[in-house]
């Protein structure tokens, strides 16, 4: 029996013009992958009984995830927003923004928004549906920051807004 899983929140439809270059190459990418992928799986299939075919059940897998993510990308493409104009308000924090922040111990960290399909935490993209990216929309230098977590309220002061890479 399956459990009922309520449809996720709408996303917001805006990227970055380096985002939407990115999905657009991984759009590519998955094309060509496709295309060797599927004679592969045409030679598996010809080495006969296809039911312990190692060969084949994986490349009918491996298949099936790119289609799954061609779908995705083509119906999500068309309907982003590329942000190609900085805001006329630089002083302030919106999306493409860096902004480095200081917590309550001192620790800094560096993050950008971006929108949800190009975030990253390893760069420090953060998308701009998260919680930590609502608080900061608006905000200006030396504003203090409420972040709710579940591990409880965090308090972020802006030291620095950017709309180039802060270093």
């Amino acid at each position: 029996m399956a459990r009922y899983h309520p449809p996720q929140p709408k996303s917001s439809p805006y990227i970055t013009v380096d985002g939407y270059q990115a999905l657009q190459d991984e759009l590519e990418a998955l094309w060509r992958r496709r295309h060797h992928v599927t004679q592969a799986l045409a030679a598996a299939a010809a080495e006969g009984d296809r039911s312990e075919n190692a060969e084949y059940i994986y490349r009918k897998k491996e298949l099936r995830e790119i289609d799954r993510r061609l779908r995705y990308l083509q119906k999500r493409l068309p309907d982003l927003n590329v942000v190609r104009q900085l805001p006329g308000d630089q002083a302030a924090v919106f999306f493409g923004a860096w902004v480095r922040l200081e917590d309550a111990a001192g620790k800094e960290s560096v993050y950008r928004i971006v929108g949800p399909d190009e975030f990253d935490v390893g760069k420090g993209y953060i998308s701009m549906d998260a919680p930590m990216a609502r608080a900061l929309m608006k905000r200006r230098v030396d504003d203090a920051v409420t972040v709710h977590t579940p591990k409880g309220d965090k308090v972020y002061c802006i030291v620095e807004i950017a709309y180039s890479k802060i270093e």
